[in-house]
């Protein structure tokens, strides 16, 4: 067997034998206590899974589509979830913000792998106002504001090298101390208004249970609600 062999043989046997690592109990979920809203379920979910000192417990997958159809996807950071909808913020100009505009749809995941638990949400995706955004960069913390600035206009961009990207952050970082109110124009909040969220619970021996609420304005606060398959 040659070198390039075993390599990926050994692989293969590191992924067949890593495990998750939950808590000594996972929660039980029964579908039957489920609200008639997702909302008040996805915030349960979320503060029992930073209770349970889940590691970033509002980080989330972001997936958008390009004009062309090509999917990406990255990790970002929920700012809020209300009645509007799921709410994060970046630049209108990097490459979310781009596809969000040609193609305004978007879906959020989020895994917390100590209860076992995933949340699925998607919908259409839109802008929050020129004035939110401001306020939302006004309440985050003094490096993010200066990252923010440091990447107003330029996040996604090629770099041309290391230093550049160095000393645009020192300057950034010393313009937000001198200016904690400071703006990034083009910061931006967005809201994703969903019309389908998915709620996922895992359980020991693999009966794993899966309700999904998708909008329907004659059903009980708007929402219809379904077991799926696991």
């Amino acid at each position: 067997m040659s070198d390039d062999q075993d390599e990926a043989e050994a692989f293969r046997a590191l992924l067949r034998g890593l495990r998750v690592p939950h808590a000594s109990e996972l929660p039980v979920f029964d579908p039957a206590t489920a609200p008639d809203v997702p909302l008040s379920l996805f915030r349960r979910w979320l503060r029992e899974a930073a209770e349970a000192g889940e590691p970033g417990p509002h980080t989330m997958s972001l997936a958008t589509v390009s004009a062309d159809c090509r999917p990406s996807q990255r990790t970002v950071m929920l700012h809020d979830a209300d009645e509007r909808g799921w709410h994060f913020g970046t630049h209108r100009t990097s490459r979310k913000g781009r596809e969000l505009a040609e193609r305004p749809y978007a879906s959020l995941a989020f895994h917390w792998m100590r209860s076992g638990r995933q949340v699925r949400v998607s919908g259409r995706v839109d802008e929050a106002g020129r004035e939110e955004s401001a306020a939302d960069l006004r309440g985050r913390s003094p490096a993010a504001l200066a990252a923010a600035l440091a990447g107003s206009g330029r996040q996604s961009e090629v770099l041309d090298s290391y230093e550049e990207l160095l000393r645009a952050f020192e300057t950034a970082y010393e313009r937000a101390e001198r200016e904690p109110d400071a703006t990034a124009p083009t910061w931006t909040l967005y809201v994703l208004e969903a019309d389908e969220v998915e709620f996922y619970q895992e359980e020991a021996r693999r009966r794993h249970v899966r309700v999904r609420y998708r909008r329907d304005p004659g059903a009980p606060g708007g929402w219809r609600r379904e077991l799926l398959w696991p």
